[in-house]
């Protein structure tokens, strides 16, 4: 059985294997079923998309697939990510629907799952999918198939549950905000949100073109939002991704806070304020140790998982936990949201800037990371680089390298064919010869 599902849905390059048209229309006709409830109740499903060019065809494909088997299909348009989880929950849908690659380029997409209750499918559910989609699926007799419709209010939707996650109390008069949307999902909701709770809003990356988004802009080059920073004498950036699930935040100089600093910021607030659940922050094994070490002077220990937001998020409904998140940016806050939302993490840091009348470059830096050096290395299908030799030699030897002065970690992207070389040492010297070595090793295993 092919294997289809990654660590965020299926994703790879619009029109080749396994992201076609026709793959897309198995995969609706294949989820549909496995959703569909027995009896003649109403069986709903929401899609939400980015702004890439493909996303028409995938769009059109899947419609063409759930209705195959029933599913009355309601399309939102370009909302982010986490609009189609909070959709999916409040318009009583059996599944919701996401097509975007997320941070990658234009030319790639993905499709994305949440099921009724609004999170994301489990190992378990998309294993199942996987066989029926292997099987195919049975279409439903000609007097029940699906219909089709827009849903036009579905951003306002979104953006009235992200304003009411922010202090009611609270207004964003005389802050001047820089708003990068990665010409992605969030291009109108995002600048629109910001307005409305009184912020002056300097908007980037918001004129998309199917081919342009998370080029030269968004979470992935926040340099572009830091030069509309410092040229506005903007107080504060705030960089999302191409479906907005992820945000990367500018101090007033422009200077990046990522989403280590983000969660120690708001783990010590929260833990302050009572409001800290389980008194615990959940991060992938990715967060900086010294994210940790700082934790841990604040009383407030850190859950591990491993890489992927939806790991984040089965850990923490696990242990009841309420804030968590990645270094990327993904941040969640289950008192909120169902999955990370850039948006809502963004709005967040402005709330605590502005209770605490400082400088975004005094909030937002509440730790010293310690060194962290990660190196990639892209290969073809079929390798597995990992199983060389000479590969696990070169990692044997940096871990003694680094015993007692750092970390190490080195895994498979679950998005796109690389090798992910991570290592954290306060020795600079050690921390960039045992990333280099093993880089070196998978590189020679790669070209041979």
């Amino acid at each position: 059985m092919t294997k289809l599902f990654g660590t965020d849905g299926v994703r790879g390059t619009a029109n080749t294997s396994p992201m076609t048209a026709e793959t897309a229309l198995r995969i609706g006709a294949a989820v549909g079923r496995y959703f569909r409830r027995d009896g003649d109740s109403v069986h709903r499903v929401v899609i939400g998309k980015d702004t890439r060019l493909s996303g028409y065809m995938f769009e059109n494909a899947l419609t063409a697939g759930l209705t195959s088997t029933g599913m009355n299909v309601l399309l939102l348009g370009p909302v982010p990510t986490p609009a189609v989880g909070l959709l999916t929950r409040s318009m009583r849908a059996d599944l919701g629907v996401m097509i975007s690659a997320s941070h990658n380029h234009a030319h790639d997409n993905g499709i994305k799952f949440f099921g009724p209750d609004g999170y994301k499918l489990s190992d378990a559910a998309e294993t199942e999918i996987e066989r029926l989609v292997a099987d195919g699926v049975e279409p439903v007799p000609a007097a029940k198939i699906g219909r089709a419709k827009h849903v036009y209010d579905g951003r306002y939707r979104y953006v009235e549950r992200v304003k009411s996650s922010f202090p009611r109390q609270m207004r964003l008069d005389g802050l001047k905000v820089v708003i990068d949307c990665a010409n992605g999902a969030a291009y109108k909701v995002a600048p629109e949100a910001l307005w409305e709770l009184g912020a002056t809003v300097i908007p980037v990356g918001v004129a998309p073109n199917g081919h342009n988004i998370n080029d030269g802009c968004g979470s992935m080059h926040p340099q572009t939002a830091a030069e509309a920073v410092v040229a506005h004498g903007a107080d504060v950036g705030i960089c999302l991704d191409g479906d907005a699930d992820r945000v990367i935040l500018l101090d007033e100089k422009g200077n990046v806070g990522n989403g280590d600093q983000f969660m120690g910021l708001m783990a010590a607030r929260w833990a302050t304020e009572g409001k800290l659940k389980g008194n615990a922050l959940v991060a992938t094994v990715m967060s900086n140790l010294g994210l940790e070490r700082f934790l841990q002077g604040q009383g407030v220990a850190l859950e591990r998982t491993n890489v992927g937001d939806r790991y984040v998020v089965e850990r923490m409904r696990a242990g009841g936990f309420n804030l968590g998140g990645e270094q990327s940016g993904h941040i969640v806050m289950t008192d909120h949201a169902t999955t990370g939302d850039g948006l809502m993490a963004g709005l967040q840091f402005l709330a605590a800037l502005v209770d605490s009348g400082r400088k975004a470059s005094e909030v937002l830096h509440v730790f010293d990371p310690v060194p962290q050096l990660l190196k990639n290395v892209r290969y073809s299908a079929g390798q597995t680089p990992l199983d060389i030799a000479s590969v696990k030699t070169a990692i044997a030897e940096a871990e003694g390298q680094l015993n007692g002065n750092g970390r190490l970690l080195i895994r498979k992207s679950g998005t796109e064919p690389l090798i992910r070389v991570m290592a954290e040492s306060e020795d600079e010297k050690i921390l960039t010869d045992s990333v280099d070595h093993i880089v070196s090793a998978v590189e020679a295993a790669v070209n041979a």
